[in-house]
């Protein structure tokens, strides 16, 4: 037998590592355009139902608690049945789901095939994670996590400018008639090219962990969803919020206790991932996440401009987004994760917060110029923050490190819509007009952008060499 040279099995790997990486972006890509895509379609769907397009909320309510009932069920899972067989199920349960959304005639059906939806897309995420980092060496995680990082930088900036189109020009049915192709495409690659797995000998089911975990995640995550929406007062928001808090705690005191728990919490003595997953990575990603439901509003309420005009606006937004993923490797690689993620950091939450001095008197190029690099950051720091999350997780930790990653994002995102919507009506309610205004507009941008800045400060905390294995930094003694 031939042995096979180190370099040559390297490359291997290496390729082997981006596609198994590329087969994932291209479900979770499929995943958050349908959630961001959905908002443009409400009044429509309504109409064709026969209900107020504020009733249509539902739709996107039962599909995110679904979402958090389903998430802290996905390691188990993947250990028990296997990685690459769960994620198989939940591209085809997404996908048919979206079929089912595309042909309902009723409110009714289309709240049941969303609740299927957010079970597929509770599993996929996770899942998703899991097999990318199964199949990537340290070596490759960086790169690998950052091709599956840009479907989140893209699909919440492409997906409304995208639904508007389809629901104008076509129909909502359109809206989830796209999924079905991606859906396709992305079950034969995954049927070819990822290798099948499944745990030697998986865990007991911890039934209080499920409980407690999903009943949690589920109030906090809702409560913070009607922040952002407070037709009934904030009241029901923050007992909802505080409720989760309360029942997440009996269930962080559960997980540490139990013989075979759920989740396992351990991950979170690894400095890199409590950092950038749990500390200020969830700050930092409050803004970051605040900052396309903001952006939308300025250009349309703030600025008076059509739907496509800010659509155009908000184009330079994704094209920075995409501009800064040939750089981000080689720049981690030179001057380190803590460097990069302070200091870019820092330059994305200026970025934030000069959109505090635009208007429309503004010219059009500096605008442009300010979301492109706006977008240019947000890519860097996303891209950092999910490398590093899992720079120093060992193969034990990797399945719940995944799951408490989506977790905590999925609130963070949440957090970051009902921070900057907040924001915006205590401004409103203050200043006692009926109507947002543009300073409003301008006093939540400076809020959000200060929460960047305080986060930027501390990832100072990390070592000079904080996931050097992975970025190939080579630090000085």
């Amino acid at each position: 037998m031939t042995a096979v040279p180190d370099t040559e099995a390297s490359a291997v790997t290496a390729s082997n590592a981006r596609r198994v990486a590329l087969i994932v972006a291209i479900a979770f890509f499929m995943q958050l355009l349908d959630s961001t895509i959905i908002s443009t379609s409400l009044p429509q769907m309504g109409q064709s139902f026969g209900v107020p397009a504020v009733a249509m909320s539902i739709g996107i309510t039962a599909y995110m608690l679904t979402m958090a009932v389903f998430v802290p069920l996905s390691g188990w899972l993947a250990d028990r049945f296997g990685a690459r067989n769960i994620f198989l199920l939940a591209i085809v349960l997404f996908t048919l789901a979206s079929l089912a959304c595309g042909f309902s005639q009723s409110l009714t059906q289309f709240v049941a095939a969303r609740v299927v939806q957010g079970l597929g897309s509770a599993l996929m995420t996770p899942v998703g994670r899991i097999l990318v980092l199964r199949n990537a060496s340290k070596s490759e995680l960086l790169n690998a996590t950052a091709l599956i990082t840009w479907p989140a930088l893209f699909a919440p900036v492409v997906g409304p400018v995208l639904g508007g189109f389809i629901t104008t020009y076509l129909s909502w049915h359109w809206n989830f008639f796209i999924n079905i192709p991606l859906g396709l495409v992305g079950l034969a690659l995954v049927a070819r090219f990822i290798p099948g797995d499944r745990a030697a000998d998986p865990k007991p089911l911890d039934w209080p962990g499920v409980f407690l975990t999903s009943l949690g995640l589920a109030l906090l995550l809702y409560g913070l969803e009607r922040i952002a929406h407070p037709e009934d007062g904030a009241l029901p928001a923050v007992l909802l919020v505080a409720a989760g808090i309360v029942i997440g705690w009996l269930a962080v005191r559960h997980l540490r206790r139990a013989p075979h728990p759920l989740l396992d919490l351990s991950a979170f003595r690894v400095q890199t991932f409590a950092i950038s997953t749990l500390a200020a990575g969830t700050i930092f990603r409050v803004a970051i996440n605040a900052t396309p439901f903001l952006l939308p509003l300025l250009f349309q309420v703030g600025f008076g401009l059509s739907p496509v005009d800010a659509g155009l606006m908000i184009l330079a937004y994704f094209l920075g987004n995409l501009g800064m993923k040939t750089v981000t490797t080689p720049t981690l690689r030179r001057f380190g994760f803590r460097t990069v993620m302070v200091v870019n950091g820092l330059i994305a939450s200026a970025s934030i917060m000069a959109c505090a001095a635009i208007s429309p008197e503004t010219p059009q190029a500096l605008v442009v110029m300010l979301m492109l690099i706006a977008g240019l950051t947000r890519s860097m720091q996303f891209t950092a923050l999910n490398t590093l999350a899992f720079a120093d997780i060992d193969a034990a930790q990797r399945n719940s490190a995944a799951t408490l990653s989506s977790m905590l994002q999925q609130i963070s995102m949440l957090f970051g819509v009902a921070v900057a919507a907040a924001s915006l009506n205590l401004s409103q309610i203050v200043r006692g007009r009926p109507a947002l205004d543009l300073v409003d507009f301008r006093i939540a941008f400076l809020v959000i952008g200060a929460i960047g800045l305080v986060a930027a400060l501390r990832f100072l905390v990390l070592p000079p060499g904080a996931g050097a294995e992975v970025s190939g930094h080579m630090t000085r003694t």
